[in-house]
């Protein structure tokens, strides 16, 4: 049995990682913006949150976006343009495979997300206010959609909300309902979802509403299933919706500012938003003003303020927790770096390992399975 010596960097001496449980952890990394370089990948020591230099596994463009199957041998990307694509990857030892390409059915893709028995890919596009399921084929490449929405609507802001723009997609843990976050619209649209058919389905309610000019962006289920929490990209706030077991309807129970009190909030706009292992606690991003908020999650679902870290990497378009809940690794699109945080499990409060590993562009974190 090989063992690996690592440095413990909070306490003295030195410690064997078997005993000490050391792990890498291994994760993507989308990018998006000038210099992008395509998917790369890292990895994340479970003791000491240090860092690996980020390596390039894919050379595609606009791969902002990026899920994985439940087993973790493909992987998805968004190809974030115009005439929106998608595109499937084999997941090998030290690159991506290509499979296949796929027409979004919409413009400007910028989300995907794989249900949960892995048997199709959802994609949310943002220009056109569109989504669609696609099938995932055997050997991890995708069919040509089997169900297409277009969204309509518009909201109150003449300058962004002229019509509708889908900016996330995800199912429930039991891929009974399909959520998604429409900026444009103040939805949050619900559909019945068929997954063996790949089929998205109207649902009473249609969706849940955030308050008029909020633009909700990405959603965070609970653990526990029985609530869902959107990040409003513009109007700076996090929503939290009981969700009806039944029905899969989302009722607005609470909305809470992300920033802390008197702060600029010109040219600030939320971008991730994720639930904590436990349930404990929710994270979200601030691009502009460049922090991570942290809440606690109470019994009733509703948030209470834990903290605000400044100093993040410039724009914090992306970020991830770690399988086991110990750390927060955080993509600075404007900064080009990646930085981990380490996560009080009791607190859910954030500790900066004062580390930054080069990842230009940077917009998405994916840990892997």
């Amino acid at each position: 049995m090989r063992f690996l010596l690592t440095l413990a960097v909070l306490g003295a001496g030195f410690c064997l990682a078997s005993d000490c449980g050391a792990a890498e952890l291994k994760f993507y990394v989308g990018s998006s913006g000038p210099g992008a370089e395509g998917i790369l990948t890292s990895s994340l020591d479970s003791e000491t949150g240090v860092l690996s230099q980020p390596k390039l596994l894919a050379k595609v463009q606009h791969a902002s976006f990026q899920a994985l199957s439940p087993d973790g041998r493909h992987l998805y990307s968004v190809l974030e343009a115009a005439a929106g694509r998608l595109g499937s990857f084999r997941v090998e030892a030290d690159r991506l495979q290509p499979l296949n390409e796929v027409d979004a059915k919409g413009a400007g893709p910028c989300h995907v997300w794989v249900d949960a028995a892995g048997r199709n890919l959802l994609a949310a596009n943002y220009v056109s206010g569109s989504v669609a399921c696609f099938p995932i084929r055997a050997d991890g490449s995708l069919g040509e959609a089997s169900s297409v929405v277009q969204h309509a609507g518009t909201g109150p802001d003449t300058n962004r909300q002229t019509g509708p723009h889908a900016h996330g997609i995800y199912t429930d843990r039991n891929d009974r309902f399909v959520y998604v976050p429409d900026l444009g619209t103040d939805d949050v649209f619900i559909y019945r979802y068929d997954p063996e058919g790949g089929r998205l389905l109207p649902s009473e309610p249609k969706s849940g509403r955030v308050t008029p000019g909020g633009g909700p962006r990405h959603l965070a289920l609970h653990p526990g299933g029985r609530f869902a929490y959107v990040c409003n990209e513009m109007g700076l706030t996090v929503t939290a919706f009981e969700v009806d077991s039944a029905t899969g309807g989302l009722k607005s129970i609470q909305e809470v500012g992300t920033l802390p009190e008197g702060a600029p909030r010109k040219g600030v706009t939320l971008a991730e938003i994720f639930c904590h292992p436990n349930g404990k606690f929710v994270y979200v991003s601030n691009r502009g003003h460049d922090s991570l908020t942290v809440f606690a999650s109470g019994e009733d679902g509703r948030l209470a303020l834990v903290e605000n870290v400044a100093g993040v990497p410039a724009t914090p378009r992306g970020f991830a927790l770690s399988p086991d809940g110990r750390w927060l690794v955080c993509a600075g699109q404007g900064a080009g770096t990646l930085n981990a945080y380490r996560i009080d499990p009791t607190t859910g409060r954030l500790t900066d390992t004062r580390q930054a590993v080069p990842a230009k562009a940077a917009s998405c974190i994916l840990f892997a399975r």
